[in-house]
């Protein structure tokens, strides 16, 4: 018989990626949508509709740095300071870790780090290299976060990691990648890929957002209407946008 694994559960995956069958054809971008029991979550009570909004990618968040099995003290590098940086960023910060170092191109996202209590925020270059040198002796993260699924940083992010570290990739790469897997094998880096999330990461990320060891107030960087969707979605694509996170009030 094979090992059940519910954790990697192929229907969940499907559900929680929106690929099931009976998933919605639009999400949930309409005034009311018809979902499988099974698919809902009491909310905890006290949360705001706002930290409702994104307990789906806190969860996401919560997920990864739970895989990653960072350890306490870790010094860890966020790279992107979007959404799912930042959260990604807060969830290491509660789970212990020593040091976490932020990079990111856009100054209005580091902003956004710094107002979350992140002080060590760069933009990507020799400065920023320098930096987790400077932190770890010269060897390197003990954990890189990738959050950014641009597929060209990929080979540069495993080479801040030390030997023995772990390169956690959370961005979704939509080209293909080149790498270096004689490095990568020759260091013993641990590779671990993230996607989605269990009901139990929903949970915790419930939780974390409920307790503010999670923060989601500064990522909102506003709201829309239905009508307003396709002009929004096309900023968000362009990668000028200088939103962070944006909901949608499917009655505005």
């Amino acid at each position: 018989m094979p090992r059940r694994t519910p954790d990697h559960c192929d229907t969940a995956f499907a559900e929680a990626n929106g690929i099931s069958p009976d998933a919605p054809t639009h999400g949930a971008f309409a005034q009311h949508v018809t979902v499988h029991e099974r698919r809902v979550q009491r909310a905890l009570d006290g949360l705001t509709d706002e930290q409702l909004g994104l307990v789906e990618p806190t969860a996401v968040t919560f997920h990864a740095v739970r895989r990653a099995g960072q350890r306490l003290g870790s010094v860890v590098v966020v790279q992107g300071a979007g959404p799912i940086g930042l959260l990604t960023a807060q969830h290491a910060r509660h789970a212990g870790a020593g040091a976490v170092v932020i990079v990111e191109p856009m100054e209005a996202r580091r902003e956004t780090a710094r107002r979350l209590g992140f002080t060590d925020v760069h933009e990507p270059g020799d400065a920023f290299r320098a930096r987790v040198l400077e932190l770890t002796d010269g060897l390197g993260a003990d954990v890189l976060y990738e959050c950014t699924g641009a597929s060209s940083l990929f080979q540069s992010s495993a080479e801040l990691v030390r030997r023995g570290g772990t390169l956690a990739l959370l961005g979704y790469p939509m080209t293909t990648s080149e790498v270096s897997y004689g490095d990568w094998q020759s260091r013993e880096l641990t590779v671990v890929g993230s996607l989605a999330y269990t009901h139990s990461d929903f949970v915790g990320a419930m939780r974390a957002l409920a307790d503010r060891s999670v923060d989601a107030g500064p990522l909102i960087t506003g709201t829309a209407g239905l009508d307003d969707l396709p002009a929004l979605l096309a900023e968000l694509d362009s990668g000028e946008t200088q939103h962070s996170k944006v909901l949608v009030a499917p009655n505005g």
